[in-house]
């Protein structure tokens, strides 16, 4: 893929999370960089088939307080499979959770479960042991 498609993938991504785009650079290595409040920092190497650079994408971070949160993602980038952007930047984001202050899911199982509950007002909650005849 392109470098300036690359770039728009991940724009894009950045509109609908905490993250910005801060760097873009092409000439030696095709490198995004990443930063979100409260200091989260990371970059992706883009994979450039055509001049021999990196293969797969990889993700790093200069802040040692960042690296074990991507390594899951690290992981998943170097699972069975090509990875796309936009999946390797979800998969990164999903592991930042707990730092941006976010619930930690593992997956959209959660959010799937709870879109179609409705929760009771409390007061119609029954209490264990207490019957209310």
């Amino acid at each position: 893929m392109e470098f300036k498609q690359l770039v728009e993938v991940a724009e894009k991504w950045c509109s609908s999370v905490p993250f910005d785009l801060i760097f873009a650079e092409e000439d030696d290595e095709r490198r995004l960089d990443f930063y979100a409040e409260p200091g989260i920092s990371f970059y992706v190497l883009c994979p450039d088939n055509m001049t021999g650079g990196v293969e797969h994408f990889h993700v790093w971070s200069e802040s040692e307080d960042c690296l074990p949160f991507l390594q899951v993602a690290q992981d998943y980038i170097t699972s069975c499979g090509k990875k796309t952007l936009l999946e390797v930047l979800d998969k990164v984001f999903t592991s930042f959770r707990p730092l941006l202050g976010l619930p930690d899911l593992d997956d959209e199982t959660f959010e799937q479960y709870h879109a179609g509950v409705e929760e009771e007002p409390e007061a119609d909650h029954q209490q264990m042991g207490v019957s209310q005849q």
